[in-house]
């Protein structure tokens, strides 16, 4: 069976540090952080007082106040992520096959504040049963794909994927194999999050998971730093439009990339810590680079996982210098949630975007608030510290791995007829 190519053709986003893709690109080059002090709610009781949350949005500026109210926020970031997508990718509405198009999005919670919100007002409010009519579907995760399906009409195969921090990525190899086996020509993919909130923000704290370093949200996000301390909590979400590559060519649309891979594995392992050697990211990486038909040695850039934690990023570079051996210490790698902190199930979506990016303009994102080496980690590795730098980059890799366990791993290739 032959497959068909897939290629992307717009990207949208919404991210701690651009409330679009010229502006996230931008920031991200220029080594900016989006950790600041929580605004969201009162945090002074709380470890951790500072996140990374979208910052200058007027939700009015793009939903209709009516229309935003039966939305949860991460629903809401979704829609703005793919309404800039879809506008990028420059579709004509009347020729489109609609029942070939399809939205398979990907988020690791969903309508987290929708839920706190009516909890709390059923619990205030003596206990009666006064919910809000769209309390549920407000808050069920496959909400977003819903939405941006009746909002563009989209009647092809349309669903959420969840796999904690993975599910963005898993939404992508979904999209993928739907449009290479010739199931849809289109598909709207990405993935959201708006957990910045008292359940989530309490709920990580208690996991030990999030950085408590108040004194300097800036910097509190550093992976691969020997004084790391968790991650950094982030929202937003990015979409990209995913599209059968003769469809591309025949309506004579920009080609950002080319998709040509994706892989999947379960550390098998533990709940929410990574294997200690590092035995589901090894594998997923095996698996993404054999479904691309590549080599190690054609990877050119991986946008790692890495979060900041103590023993997540360790686990990540053992696995990348067993996979990769010699050719490791001669590709680029960068974390870019030392910018825009940790997006959970929509991390992977503004990390492929990041790697479509680094692929079009030639340059790495870096790794910054790199202050003192970690000895785990071999100094020969370049983890892009505090700079970008420009190299030349034909394929990069994608890394996201997710609580329980679940790893998934995508590839971007520059677009050749």
């Amino acid at each position: 069976m032959s497959f068909k190519r897939v290629v992307i053709t717009g990207m949208g986003a919404l991210t701690p540090i651009g409330n679009d893709v010229p502006t996230y690109w931008k920031n991200l080059v220029a080594g900016v952080s989006g950790a600041a002090p929580i605004t969201r709610f009162d945090a002074e009781r709380f470890r951790t007082r500072f996140a990374c949350e979208v910052k200058g949005l007027d939700i009015q500026d793009y939903i209709p106040r009516q229309e935003a109210r039966k939305m949860d926020p991460f629903t809401q970031y979704a829609v703005i992520a793919t309404d800039e997508a879809m506008k990028d990718a420059g579709f004509d509405a009347d020729t489109l096959d609609l029942d070939k198009a399809g939205v398979i999005w990907g988020s690791g919670i969903g309508g987290l504040k929708t839920f706190e919100d009516e909890v709390l007002n059923f619990s205030e409010g003596g206990r009666n049963p006064r919910f809000n009519p769209f309390f549920i579907p407000k808050m069920i995760a496959d909400s977003a794909s819903g939405v941006i399906s009746i909002r563009y009409g989209f009647r092809g195969p349309t669903f959420i994927t969840v796999s904690a921090c993975a599910s963005a990525t898993n939404a992508l190899i979904d999209a993928y194999n739907y449009i290479r086996l010739g199931m849809m020509n289109v598909c709207i993919s990405g993935g959201s999050e708006a957990a910045i909130t008292n359940a989530g923000v309490g709920g990580f704290n208690a996991l030990k998971a999030l950085s408590e370093n108040n004194d300097s949200p800036e910097t509190a996000s550093r992976p691969y730093d020997k004084d790391r301390d968790g991650f950094v909590l982030g929202e937003g979400g990015a979409a990209l439009i995913l599209e059968e590559y003769e469809h591309a060519k025949a309506r004579g649309a920009k080609i950002y990339a080319e998709m040509i891979g994706g892989g999947m594995s379960s550390d098998a392992y533990h709940i929410t810590a990574p294997h200690p050697e590092g035995r589901g990211a090894y594998m997923v990486m095996k698996n993404t680079l054999e479904n691309a038909g590549l080599q190690p040695e054609d990877i050119d850039y991986i946008n790692t996982h890495g979060t900041s934690t103590p023993i997540g990023d360790p686990q990540e570079i053992k696995a990348i210098e067993k996979f990769f051996g010699e050719h490791a210490y001669k590709m680029s790698i960068s974390s870019t949630k030392s910018m825009t902190g940790h997006l959970l199930g929509g991390a992977g979506a503004i990390e492929a975007a990041a790697c479509i990016m680094a692929i079009q303009d030639q340059i790495i994102p870096p790794t910054i608030n790199h202050f003192t080496d970690d000895p785990e980690i071999n100094p020969r590795l370049n983890l892009t510290f505090n700079k970008a730098q420009k190299r030349k980059v034909d394929i990069a890799l994608s890394n996201t791995f997710g609580f329980g366990g679940h790893n998934a791993s995508v590839i971007f290739k520059r677009f050749e007829e």
